[in-house]
């Protein structure tokens, strides 16, 4: 039996182990756990997964070029550079953004970047870890996005970018952005780890940057365990992001490619002797923040799967806003601008002040009762002990912030819910309303 031969009988074997190992367990209501998020997949990202293991290539290779390339279609840029989580992804965009090669445009310590005190962090740590000053603004209710309509008074002569996350899936004001990255010549990054396929008047988000960021952390829209992307429309910031991912290096060649350049051994590059190998000239301060070919297997899979996903994120959570809307005596309901058309990372409610129940309540009760809740990450990340010193500029009161941090959580509406579920989840909330 020849190599391709073999592969196909223990891709069949994958096939049935998966049909004995995975199948579904019956919801039995208070017993099952609902989960907030999770992966959904089947035999073909296992299989995928065994096939990159195969070759045994271990770093980035086929798969990840492959995905790239698919992602980017999506999409619709032209650069999509893989990379080991979201996290990375932000870290790479704010430095990518520092580089000497973008002349006069590039970032220097001291500049600032306008976003929010309200989400995850490492939206905001690479912003301090590259000797930036964030400047935060308050965010609306309901829909849990900057206020846009602040950020031109924000606005100052060291005022250099505009980072924002779209927040659990759903776009932020990207009229009102990008009419003042245009007038005052920002940069513009967009978070879009938890909102891959939202849409904003018809296109995606993660399209309107100049950098874009991804992640296929577990709980995302699609998982290769850990992974994320950058991605761009922009030639030099394709490969100013590419050289601070892999090591810093100037060299642009694949892994395992040598001389793509054409001239290998012809560079003179700072006080390096003429001919150095460009292979180890480097023109960053940077990092190795590959994927495995392994992850990139997983995410080929999981991208074709990504249309059904957003379908049955946008389905779950029409149903529990449908209905949980009679409650909204006591809870804030979660919104859209009438331009956006989310695709959905959670459900997020706000218990009203004057409420005869608190956040911490609800959630006692939903989690007793098997259904996962979250907070809306970090909160007001002022408040965080790892921020006790940062330097930063907050041009107004974080009201919203804060009511967030102390009374907003969410649920989910992943792919994973069934129908009985989310019967359950809406429910429960009528039980516990009613008590």
């Amino acid at each position: 039996m020849d190599e391709p031969q073999l592969r196909k009988e223990i891709f069949k074997k994958i096939a049935e182990f998966y049909q004995i190992h995975d199948k579904q367990s019956e919801f039995i209501a208070g017993t099952t756990p609902i989960h907030y998020a999770g992966r959904v997949y089947d035999e073909k990202e296992l299989i995928s997964l065994v096939d990159a293991s195969l070759d045994f290539w271990l770093t980035s290779g086929r798969y990840a070029a492959q995905f790239e390339k698919d992602l980017a279609a999506f999409l619709g840029v032209n650069y999509c550079l893989l990379t080991n989580s979201g996290s990375s992804a932000n870290l790479l965009a704010v430095s990518a953004l520092t580089s000497p090669k973008l002349g006069e445009k590039r970032l220097k310590p001291g500049d600032e970047v306008i976003t929010t005190a309200c989400g995850f962090p490492t939206t905001l740590n690479p912003i301090l870890q590259n000797n930036l000053v964030p400047v935060f603004l308050d965010v609306e209710l309901g829909t849990y996005n900057i206020q846009a309509d602040r950020i031109e008074d924000a606005i100052s002569d060291k005022t250099k970018v505009i980072m924002v996350p779209h927040t659990l899936g759903n776009p932020a004001d990207l009229d009102t952005i990008m009419k003042l990255v245009k007038k005052y010549d920002l940069w513009f990054i967009e978070d879009n780890c938890d909102a891959l396929g939202s849409r904003y008047r018809g296109k995606f988000t993660g399209t309107f940057g100049h950098i874009s960021t991804c992640s296929f952390y577990p709980a995302h829209h699609i998982t290769m365990g850990e992974g994320g992307a950058v991605c761009t429309n922009d030639p030099l910031l394709r490969k100013i992001i590419s050289s601070f991912r892999d090591w810093g290096r100037d060299c642009w060649c694949d892994p395992g490619c040598d001389n793509s350049c054409g001239k290998r051994f012809d560079w003179q590059l700072g006080d390096l002797p003429k001919g150095y190998d460009h292979k180890y000239i480097y023109s960053h301060i940077g990092y190795n923040l590959k994927v495995t070919d392994m992850q990139a297997a997983i995410g080929v899979e999981q991208l074709r799967k990504l249309p059904g996903f957003i379908k049955r994120r946008k389905e779950n959570f029409k149903v529990l806003s449908q209905n949980l809307k009679k409650y909204e005596k006591y809870l804030i309901l979660p919104h859209a601008k009438s331009q956006s058309d989310p695709s959905w990372f959670g459900f997020p409610l706000i218990v009203r002040e004057d409420a005869p129940f608190n956040r911490d309540d609800i959630v006692r009760y939903l989690e007793d009762h098997k259904i996962a809740t979250r907070m809306l990450f970090g909160g007001n990340l002022l408040k965080q002990p790892a921020y006790a010193d940062m330097k930063y500029r907050a041009p107004g009161a974080l009201v919203n912030t804060d009511l967030v941090m102390d009374n907003l959580f969410w649920i989910g509406v992943y792919p994973g819910l069934t129908p009985e579920m989310i019967r359950y989840m809406v429910e429960k909330f009528g039980e516990f309303i009613s008590i």
